[in-house]
């Protein structure tokens, strides 16, 4: 995977930060995209410390001028990206009675808008290069979560959005997969802690207990899967949603 580029966008914190330092230990270079460009400027430098080659780039991936102009550049200063990590994502939780349309735009703009106007960007790369990996993040939340109908909604959607681009793209020798993660200790699930007036201890604590494996899981765990479903050896799997949990999910 030495001459392949990968692009990891949410990648300043968190999952997407753990799966772009994951890709270039594997021996990729890496484009970091985020609204938070200190972060991914941070975990490029990070890199290229490493040894590895990588740069950061602050992005919308809801705004299609941005999303074009910075893969466009991570065409032109690292080679073709013909690997893509669909990870940006927000939350704006809210039962039902509550939530604002504003609400749901931001979540299915950042989640499925941004995760479709990416894969159309990268795969015209893709296709001319015979090769590619898309990885969707998902999560268990797809199976339905109280209080979460714009994120569960989002993330159902990307998981038939995955199916469909594998469908579509396998003649390209393009693999389209998606990882669902379940509870994943992060600076965003401190937030929905502090949204519940507990502490993240107590809230990893309970989590903890309703998981087989008695542990919640790290961004590393979510990088290990995403390592192996960019690899070369995971080319005849395509279309497939893995739930990353510690146990079973329907």
């Amino acid at each position: 995977m030495a001459d392949r580029v990968a692009i990891v966008t949410g990648a300043a914190r968190g999952i997407g930060a753990a799966v772009a330092q994951r890709l270039a230990a594997d021996g990729l270079a890496v484009a970091l995209l985020d609204l938070d460009e200190q972060g991914v400027l941070d975990g490029a430098d990070k890199i290229v410390a490493g040894g590895g080659r990588a740069v950061g780039l602050k992005v919308d991936v809801s705004d299609e001028e941005q999303v074009n102009a910075a893969v466009a550049k991570v065409a032109e200063q690292l080679g073709a990206p013909t690997v893509l990590i669909n990870n940006a994502g927000v939350l704006r939780d809210n039962l039902l009675f509550k939530m604002t349309a504003s609400d749901w735009d931001t979540v299915m703009n950042v989640h499925l808008r941004g995760a479709f106007l990416m894969s159309k960007a990268v795969q015209a790369f893709q296709t001319k290069e015979g090769f590619g990996r898309i990885v969707n993040l998902s999560s268990t939340s797809a199976l339905g979560n109280r209080g979460q109908a714009n994120y569960s909604a989002a993330k159902a959607g990307l998981q038939g959005f995955t199916k469909t681009l594998a469908i579509e793209l396998g003649k390209f020798g393009v693999t389209v997969n998606a990882i669902a993660p379940g509870f994943i200790a992060t600076e965003m699930t401190k937030a929905t802690a502090e949204r519940m007036k507990i502490s993240f201890e107590d809230l990893i604590n309970g989590a903890a207990q309703t998981i087989p494996v008695a542990r919640v899981g790290q961004p590393e765990d979510i990088a290990h899967t995403a390592s192996f479903l960019v690899s070369e050896g995971a080319g005849f799997v395509s279309g497939q949603v893995i739930y990353v949990a510690g146990g079973p999910k329907d």
